[in-house]
């Protein structure tokens, strides 16, 4: 008997599942591409549970026939190759026929889809790598293909996926990488209901896609870079070194408009920058390299993000020229003298210093007197109290080696650098959303990287709070009372407090919830408004019962302000917890069009700043040091 057998189908696309679906961001890398190959103007991305619930991806291409829509579930199927020679001048993202078979044999797949100007569209369903089921469908622009429970019949494989938010950040940032590859498509990503990403098609201006995709802190640090040489073109832009992150995820390559990663480009790209960059600093760089498909091997990787070049270092070294030539003639840093001394970027930081120490001399001068003449004294010296409140000077900590901020005197303006903008109050527009999430300090308060490298800290409770109170008082403005969400809960209360309650029904209707008596003391909590669904109904109540306006008051935002509030502080306690890297950022998108002068309970939303100006005075001048 034969020890040799043929493979079943089946376990052949889950064998190559394991090679090209990875993880939720290979699907949603695949199908992207597939409508990007397919003329799409616009993709949208929904997902659920990280993308391992479903992910579901929406274009308005060509679409496909009923004849297509089912060979394209067929391994090795691809309308991209046709002969041999077409694999040595491919132009498309796809091309080897394995995705979309790979991707429905581990998951519950289905595609919808119609020809241009179609009376009836198709619909296909596949179950696990089952057969697949073709019927017809409404028609429909383009395509939608949405994948459900993946790997639920690999359960070994999925045992391995990530947290949902590691998952998510993955998925989202495969779509950044073919967004900043194609700006003339437009691209929005949501996850469970809330917007992640949206970027209508930008094809004037690629600075509008790369600040879309990395922060709009970076758009006014953009540089445009373009080098061309024996066959290879190198186009993009670079952040100037005034904008840099603490990890190489700025660094973006694409080869013919394909995202690769490449240690000869890496190797280029950190070589011209080793100059310019402070320690433990990596670059932002966006580039595009083309060359003649004939010149490149793409078919060197499952997932296609490892290439070949036939002249790697040719493409290597017009790579260096052409960030070079940029970073050289660009006026931010000035040339290096012919002895030597600080490196650039050293050199700007003390230059920055001396003049904030010259101007807060020239500002304490008297009314009417002349500018003080620079000297000695505006050289650079021990930095100052990074412990900086918004609102202030803190305290230093106890053993700590930070100087407190010198006061300011009476009737006698800020200096430069000793009054920080009162982002509790006013926010520049745009700042939050141009923070950069580092990590979670003390299970609350959540480190930030904000432009140029600026260090912030943001209390999770206080920022959920504003949000939440922006909500509240939409709601509240609305001419019809909200629609609250169905909750049920009974509470024993204090007398007074349920007596309160009770009075109050009417001012708790007009903000969402429904309360009744349920016999003594004892209330049903029947509804709350969908923010607070799952609140400590108790604490809740409580609350309410101290801040609700007396019985016969008018019910407006004035009278309500207070409970208002306090739906806001129970709405984000029990939100915390729940606080996701992806809802992290939809919340500071929240921020950045939130009203900042209506008080909140917990209001210091940004309760830290250190400015990189501060952190280079620290590097460069330890406290204790002499000149």
């Amino acid at each position: 008997m034969a020890r040799i057998a043929r493979l079943s189908d089946v376990l052949v696309n889950k064998i190559a599942a394991g090679e090209v679906v990875e993880r939720p961001a290979s699907v949603v890398k695949e199908l992207v591409e597939n409508s990007i190959d397919a003329g799409s103007r616009t993709v949208r991305v929904a997902l659920e549970k990280g993308g391992l619930g479903r992910i579901t991806i929406s274009d308005d291409g060509q679409g496909m026939g009923p004849e297509d829509a089912r060979l394209c579930l067929e391994r090795h199927a691809t309308s991209k190759l046709r002969e041999l020679e077409d694999l040595f001048t491919i132009s498309t993202k796809g091309f080897r026929g394995e995705a979309l078979p790979a991707i429905a044999s581990v998951s519950r797949f289905t595609l919808h889809t119609a020809e241009p100007g179609a009376q009836v569209g198709t619909r296909v369903v596949v179950e696990g790598g089952g057969e697949p089921r073709v019927e017809e469908a409404p028609p429909r622009v383009g395509t939608v293909i949405s994948v459900e429970d993946l790997f639920f019949n690999t359960p070994a494989r999925r045992k391995f996926m990530k947290r949902e938010s590691t998952e998510l950040q993955h998925a989202e940032e495969a779509v950044i990488r073919l967004a900043l590859a194609h700006p003339d498509v437009g691209f929005f990503v949501e996850h469970g209901g809330q917007q992640l990403f949206t970027s209508p098609a930008s094809p004037g201006d690629a600075r509008e896609r790369i600040a879309a995709a990395l922060g709009p802190g970076v758009h006014p640090h953009l540089v445009p870079v373009e080098e061309r040489r024996l066959g290879v073109s190198v186009t993009g832009h670079i952040a100037s070194p005034e904008y840099t992150l603490p990890n190489a995820r700025g660094i973006y390559t694409f080869v013919n408009r394909r995202y690769i990663r490449d240690r000869g480009l890496n190797s280029a790209i950190q070589r011209a920058f080793q100059e310019f960059l402070a320690a433990g600093r990596q670059p932002v760089v966006v580039l595009f390299i083309d060359v003649d498909p004939r010149a490149v091997d793409v078919n060197v990787h499952p997932q296609k993000q490892e290439v070949r070049f036939a002249d790697a270092k040719g493409v290597g070294d017009t790579v260096h020229a052409a960030l070079s030539r940029a970073l050289r003639a660009a006026p931010w840093l000035g040339n290096k003298g012919e002895g030597g001394g600080l490196e650039p970027p050293r050199q700007a930081a003390h230059y920055a210093m001396a003049v904030e120490r010259f101007l807060t001399r020239a500002q304490e001068a008297t009314w009417g007197a002349p500018l003080p003449l620079p000297g000695t004294q505006d050289a650079p010296a021990p930095m100052p109290g990074a412990s900086e409140s918004l609102f202030g000077a803190m305290p230093p900590v106890p053993g700590s080696s930070f100087a407190p901020t010198t006061p300011l005197l009476p009737g006698r303006s800020p200096a430069f650098g000793q009054a920080l903008p009162q982002l509790n109050e006013a926010p520049p527009p745009g700042y939050f959303g141009a923070l950069r999430p580092m990590g979670v300090l003390g299970e609350r308060f959540h480190v930030c990287e904000g432009p140029g490298g600026t260090l912030v800290v943001l209390d999770a409770h206080a920022a959920l709070e504003r949000a939440r109170l922006m909500t509240f008082q939409r709601m509240l403005g609305r001419e019809e009372p909200p629609v609250p969400t169905l909750f049920g809960a009974t509470v024993e209360l204090p007398v007074s407090v349920a007596k309160a309650l009770v009075e109050g029904r009417e001012a708790l209707a007009r903000l969402g919830l429904e309360v009744e008596p349920f016999g003594g003391t004892t209330l049903a909590l029947k509804a709350v408004p969908p923010a607070l669904v799952g609140a400590d109904a108790r604490a809740l109540l409580e609350a309410l019962a101290r801040a609700l306006p007396p019985p016969g008051a008018a019910l407006d935002a004035v009278s309500l302000a207070e409970a208002l509030r306090v739906l806001a502080c129970h709405a984000a306690r029990h939100a915390e917890g729940q606080l996701t890297d992806g809802k992290l950022r939809a919340l500071l998108g929240e921020l950045d069009a939130a009203d900042f002068h209506p008080s909140c309970i917990h209001g210091t939303v940004v309760v830290l700043e250190v400015p990189l100006l501060e952190l280079e005075r620290r590097a460069l001048r330890p406290p204790g040091s002499r000149i």
